[in-house]
């Protein structure tokens, strides 16, 4: 017992870099080596790229999507049907898609090592639901209170909301989460349980004084599309998913290091508590940028990095990217089926997500329950 508990200590050292001379530094990276990882993920993200183009309403081949975009960069010949298609229709979507998927993936995988739990999930932070509540206080309120805001801001109005509102919400979970030593998870799972249950019943006064329209409105976001995609929204919530994806990584080493327990982590040089506060931070903006452009999405941060965790193991410096490529393939694979399976008609991404996570979630706690 005493040589094993030495082998997984000297194990997760090597991950935080911590030279142990040991024979066993090995064990430290198992799994596929990083690199094949990264490259797996990358393709994954192309080959969902490629069946994304190809489904829909209208297809259209892969094979003539070079074509159509040297066609477009060119303005050689006016733009046909399959051009108009692709380019204001197909590709912002699948873009959409890519950075919805990475910057949840990348979340879960913070929020999982945070809570050095694999089944944390991004929610536990109160993102999700605090951007469900303001969003649905603009869509059902939002005339009422401020009637030209609508017209100025268009569906901006309802993008500021949910982001700010996920912003505002993820502050106040974590401030109720402080002890006297600093973040106590524990605290803030108790407090992101709370605050859940407290928009949940904001969200549910709404859907009671909502109109019809307001409701079917409300509804339809909360279940999570990339319908209402443009480039706008691409460059926006890209940007910013890109921002946190480089500060994610920063944190990968200090994360591997609080593999061992905080105490641990502070005796190894690790400011555990700044790590936290950024890691919360990273994962409620690259979230809130998410939801507010896209609805709630669930299942992809929860699902994402135990999958690469299973392949890569524990380094956090392959979970983190690995993640988010796994989690973009995902969401761009899962909206190509939501436009498919019920054509022409379109199921709301949410849902299909779930049908698809819910039982991967229960398997994955049947095999925690197991190890316990």
């Amino acid at each position: 017992m005493n040589q094993a508990r030495v082998r997984s200590l000297s194990e997760l050292l090597v991950l935080a870099d911590v030279v142990v001379p040991t024979a066993d530094s090995n064990l430290a990276r198992p799994g596929m080596r990083p690199g094949l990882v990264l490259l797996l993920g990358l393709c994954l993200v192309l080959a969902a790229l490629l069946i994304g183009i190809a489904s829909g309403a209208y297809a259209i081949e892969p094979r003539r999507l070079l074509i159509l975009l040297w066609q477009s960069v060119a303005g050689s010949e006016p733009a046909g049907p399959e051009q108009l298609v692709l380019l204001h229709i197909r590709l912002p979507r699948l873009l959409l898609g890519v950075a919805a998927g990475a910057g949840l993936g990348l979340a879960g995988a913070l929020m999982q090592a945070l809570f050095r739990n694999p089944l944390a999930d991004p929610g536990l932070i109160g993102v999700s639901s605090g951007a469900a509540l303001f969003a649905g206080l603009a869509i059902v309120l939002g005339a009422a209170w401020a009637p030209f805001l609508p017209r100025a801001l268009g569906s901006w109005l309802l993008v500021l909301m949910a982001f700010g509102g996920g912003l505002l919400t993820t502050a106040l979970v974590y401030g109720l989460g402080r002890g006297r030593e600093g973040a106590n998870m524990g605290l803030m799972l108790l407090a992101g349980i709370a605050i859940n249950a407290l928009a949940g019943a904001g969200l549910g006064f709404l859907s009671f004084v909502s109109t019809d329209e307001q409701l079917r409105n409300l509804q339809m976001w909360l279940l999570g599309s990339l319908g209402a995609a443009r480039w706008s929204a691409v460059v926006l919530v890209g940007a910013a998913v890109a921002v946190c994806l480089c500060a994610g990584q920063a944190l990968a080493r200090p994360l591997n290091a609080i593999a061992l327990g905080e105490a641990q982590a502070r005796l190894l040089g690790v400011a555990v508590e700044r790590c936290k506060r950024r890691a919360v931070l990273i994962a409620a903006l690259a979230v809130g940028a998410v939801t507010a452009a896209t609805g709630i999405i669930g299942f992809i941060g929860l699902v994402a990095p135990h999958w690469v965790r299973l392949v890569a193991g524990p380094d956090h410096r392959v979970v983190l990217p690995g993640s988010a490529l796994l989690g973009a393939a995902l969401v761009v694979v899962a909206d190509a089926m939501a436009r498919t399976l019920v054509s022409p008609a379109e199921l709301p991404l949410g849902v299909l997500t779930a049908f698809v996570g819910v039982p991967l979630f229960l398997l994955m706690l049947r095999q925690f329950g197991n190890r316990v």
